[in-house]
């Protein structure tokens, strides 16, 4: 099978759990340590150490959007570090959640780096730079391929975006598309980062758009947004995306959005976005409102100085 040519930047490996516990630690990828991470902070604090890697590979197939995110995070306590991982398949209006696992490691000096687990590999550069991510379960295969960097962005909050050309194979499926790469973490008073949209305009658009906080706090997040035309950057550093409509989502009792309206300040960034399709899950918790995660396959139209941008992609949001 063909694979993505890469700019050779240094060994490839692959990573699995066994090869992990005999190779030591490395130079943890970003984000940065938060401020306010130490034990003192933690402990006069709400948030303990969380740090968050997500990526969501968009390509297209015919007239339908294919996308794959994994989403990564890790908890880093005084006696041990708690790290989750969950990939999705969305294709064709359907979600195939073929990954989730939750385990503990010892606690470490790089508790921000992603380790591989089970079914789950990694294929890792010099200076754990990531290449690829590969789930493999008997028959089973899914594999996202990494190539050049496209565009990169580094946030207020120490989180870092990064816009990465990449390959998908399924069985012996090929779909070529882009990567979106984001790191942030949090700690002591600093909450977690709230929802996020990766948007894809075939190749004249690639825009995402990330909130300081959750929704339903005392004050409304403010998204920054982070686009690539293929000719140029641009940054927005406050953009609403507001609810226009919402649904009820009984197994959370909360209610969930189904479409929002985007503008930015200065109004230079003006869009609206509804639901395809989704996958939407509830958390445990103590209630009476429990915790939610929903994946939506989004589309919509964005408008900038430059245009009109038809749009397809993903949309997470989250609720603690």
């Amino acid at each position: 099978m063909d694979r993505i040519q890469v700019a050779p930047r240094g060994l490839v490996v692959l990573l699995t759990a066994a090869l992990l516990g005999a190779c030591g630690e490395a130079t943890p990828d970003p984000p940065a340590e938060p401020e306010g991470a130490g034990l003192d902070a933690a402990a006069a604090g709400t948030y303990v150490p969380t740090y968050e890697r997500s990526f969501a590979f968009a390509g297209f197939t015919g007239d339908s959007v294919f996308l794959v995110p994994w989403l990564m995070r890790t908890v880093a306590g005084a006696d041990s570090v708690v790290r989750e991982a969950r990939g999705w398949l969305g294709r064709r209006g359907t979600w195939d959640p073929f990954y989730a696992e939750r385990w503990t490691t010892p606690p470490t000096r790089a508790p921000s780096r992603i380790l591989p687990h089970g079914s789950l590999r990694l294929l890792v550069q010099d200076g754990d730079v990531i290449d690829g991510i590969i789930f493999g379960d008997g028959a089973r295969r899914l594999e996202l391929s990494f190539g050049e960097v496209q565009a990169n962005w580094g946030g207020p909050r120490g989180e870092s975006i990064e816009l990465v050309e990449g390959v998908a194979y399924l069985a012996d499926q090929r779909v070529e598309g882009v990567i979106a790469h984001m790191a942030r973490a949090s700690a002591g008073a600093r909450p977690p980062g709230g929802d996020w949209a990766f948007l894809v305009s075939g190749d004249s658009m690639r825009l995402v758009l990330a909130a300081d906080i959750e929704h339903g706090g005392d004050a409304e997040p403010v998204y920054r947004g982070y686009a690539d035309t293929g000719t140029e950057e641009r940054l927005w550093a406050e953009v609403r995306l507001s609810w226009s409509a919402t649904e009820a989502f009984p197994p959370a009792r909360r209610d969930i959005p189904v479409s929002w309206r985007v503008t930015a300040a200065d109004g230079s960034l003006n869009g609206e976005l509804r639901v395809l399709s989704s996958n939407i899950r509830e958390g445990a918790g103590p209630g009476p409102l429990l915790p939610v995660l929903a994946l939506y396959e989004v589309s919509g139209e964005i408008s900038t100085a430059e245009g009109s941008y038809p749009v397809r992609g993903l949309l997470v949001h989250e609720r603690r």
